[in-house]
């Protein structure tokens, strides 16, 4: 499986922005997909998931109701809306996978890992 990320930018406070995965390698709709992010000198943190069943999805505190993550089974792509960006969600976004078929919010549960893109939110 191999994951590419891209979307990621500056942009200001308050603006949003759109980011993209796309998935190949695989069998996409046997995967739970994920968005992790990674400020500097933190630990990597849980975004949102989306199973690929049933395409039900959960969120990290931080960005509930602000994240919105989709998937598109037809085209392997899986999607992060970002509304309403603050400073505190600059960091390097991370797409990753699995083959499973629930949700998964951890980190180590992910065996496939895309590079990061970078996002940075501007006050």
């Amino acid at each position: 499986v191999q994951l590419q990320a891209s979307g990621g930018g500056l942009v200001q406070d308050g603006a949003s922005l759109r980011l993209s995965c796309a998935f190949s390698g695989g069998t996409f709709s046997g995967h739970v997909m994920a968005w992790f992010h990674q400020a500097p000198g933190k630990e990597r943190e849980f975004v949102g998931a989306i199973r690929g069943g049933d395409g039900s999805t959960n969120y990290g505190d931080s960005v509930e109701g602000r994240f919105t993550i989709s998937r598109d089974n037809a085209r392997t792509m899986v999607y992060l809306q970002m509304n309403s960006l603050q400073p505190e969600d600059t960091a390097v976004y991370y797409c990753a996978a699995r083959y499973y078929s629930g949700i998964l919010l951890q980190p180590r549960d992910y065996n496939y890992w895309g590079p990061g893109t970078l996002v940075t939110v501007s006050s």
